[in-house]
């Protein structure tokens, strides 16, 4: 039994704790339980396996070896089970584990930048959730993360509202009660197939599927089912059997990219909780929670895929600081799933407590010409590249490979083109209000407001071509999202001005006026 350390209430794993006396807490003996259904998925392909191949000894050796790795990670697991204690003592998050390497932990509650709920199937089947408490700190090592690994859910929620009532946030919103931002509308279903992901799932399974019967001494092409196929339509043309081909991978790439959406995205709930958070509810299998503390958020970010803009939609992500390592930050700061441009813009403006979101500015201030020109050069830098493999390889050996040089280059010309152009209209920068907005992206378009009290520094850099042409990038700094949005290939003085203008006497001290002769 477990309960709070200040509260002296009780909870259902059996232990109770005095408010003067802030004890340790355990974590859930069901955990055990998760422990030991990890086992049985391995034990019964394995049984399988033997039941099926009698003595494919190669078999035996590779399942043998998962199932003994699987017997590694649920006594590794155990072990945390039965050494990790918590408390909240006071204005410190306490945490010690560890037996053979002892490991004691402490962490000012106002230290506290997220509180992250993520429950696995096992662990949803046994009541059990996994409360992440990280502190903001943008280090890759996961140790800066304090992990409660198999606590019931009932224990974490009392958890996670004991630490945001001792860390004290301030209430900006100005309401009594949780708000509901937006939540799951099926229709947005639409926009799960706008992904390449899907066929590159299709392509990452086919092929581990392929390399596990070949370590077990199964050849696939010798299945019965193969052989099958193979009989039946072995003497269709070959251009058939690439159609059909593609045809199936990309219905089966379809089918990855719905079943994802679903499981990452049902329930999806966004909230402005009361005591100044934002919350991020979503996941049908495995269930997650992120909080962003509002008074962190430093802006929004419109991200839009080519395939998803063709379709009118769009994604939105927070820019925040306090949400971990660059890693944990692209896994942390999504607002919506892919929907309609519209939502994700009124999204944006109830986020941000504004009016519209900044994000709909039209009058981007539009880059120099010889920025278009600059795009179609790196085009065409890469179609050269590409033509000149099959180029050089068909005057060594074949002339077929010249002539798919030539016709590569011809069909790939307009394609730069185009591409390149689309690269071009999507720059453009701006200042409204208290908001520095940057734009720029052709496969993925993303439109940047960033408060302009964020804004600690500027990075400006010049290549020796944009030196040439009087051009500079000038990145924005910030302790949020990204760590610095880029206005790329804009004149000197302009990007100067824009970066005086943003922020005042932030930049001024270290230009150098070289007067006109």
């Amino acid at each position: 039994m477990s309960h709070d350390s200040t509260t002296g209430t009780a909870h259902t794993d059996g232990t109770v704790q005095a408010a003067a006396d802030p004890g340790w807490t355990k974590l859930s003996p069901r955990l055990l339980l998760v422990n030991l259904s990890m086992l049985a998925g391995p034990l019964a392909l394995f049984a399988l396996t033997v039941a099926l191949t009698g003595a494919n000894l190669q078999a035996l050796i590779s399942l043998g070896s998962l199932v003994i790795t699987f017997l590694v990670i649920t006594g590794i697991s155990t072990m945390r089970l039965l050494t990790t204690r918590f408390r909240v003592a006071g204005d410190r998050l306490e945490l010690r584990s560890g037996l053979l390497f002892r490991s004691r932990r402490s962490v000012p509650v106002d230290r506290i930048r997220s509180i992250d709920l993520d429950a696995k199937p096992m662990h949803r089947l046994f009541g059990l959730t996994s409360l992440q408490i990280g502190t903001g700190e943008q280090s890759s090592s996961s140790s800066r993360k304090l992990s409660l690994d198999g606590i019931t859910k009932q224990h974490a929620r009392e958890l996670r509202r004991l630490l945001l009532d001792r860390r004290g946030s301030a209430r900006t919103t100005g309401h009594d009660e949780d708000l509901t931002i937006a939540e799951m509308d099926w229709a947005w279903l639409r926009y799960a197939p706008l992904t390449v992901w899907g066929v590159g799932s299709v392509f990452i399974g086919v092929g581990t599927a392929y390399r596990i019967l070949h370590e077990m001494k199964v050849d696939p092409l010798e299945l019965g089912i193969v052989k099958d196929l193979e009989e039946r339509f072995g003497s269709v043309p070959l251009w058939f059997g690439i159609l059909v081909a593609v045809v199936i991978t990309a219905v089966a790439g379809v089918a990855v990219s719905v079943a994802t959406f679903v499981d990452a995205w049902a329930k999806y709930r966004l909230e402005r909780e009361q005591d100044g958070v934002f919350r991020v509810r979503r996941g049908l299998v495995i269930s997650r929670s992120v909080t962003i503390e509002e008074r962190r958020l430093r802006g929004v970010e419109v991200t839009e895929p080519m395939l998803l803009r063709w379709a009118g939609g769009a994604r939105l992500n927070a820019i925040a600081s306090g949400l971990g390592n660059s890693e944990e930050n692209r896994s942390r700061r999504s607002l919506t799933p892919p929907v309609p441009r519209a939502e994700a813009l009124r999204v944006a403006a109830d986020v941000l407590a504004e009016e519209r979101s900044p994000t709909e500015l039209a009058d981007l201030v539009a880059h120099p010409r010889v920025a278009r020109r600059r795009r179609v050069n790196r085009g065409l830098l890469v179609l050269g590249a590409i033509v000149a493999v099959p180029l050089g390889l068909g005057l060594w050996l074949t002339p077929v490979l010249v002539h798919t040089a030539w016709i590569t280059a011809l069909i790939g010309l307009p394609v730069v083109i185009a591409l390149a152009n689309d690269a071009y209209r999507a720059l453009g920068h701006g200042l409204r209000d208290r908001y520095l907005v940057v734009r720029a992206g052709t496969f993925a378009r993303r439109t940047a407001a960033l408060q302009r009290d964020g804004v600690i520094g500027w990075n400006i850099t010049r290549s020796y071509f944009q030196r040439r042409n009087g051009l500079l990038t000038i990145g924005a700094t910030t302790a949020a999202g990204d760590g610095v949005y880029k206005i790329r290939d804009v004149p000197v003085g302009a990007g100067l001005a824009l970066a005086e203008e943003a922020v005042p006497k932030l930049l001024a001290p270290f230009i150098e006026r070289v007067p006109r002769t």
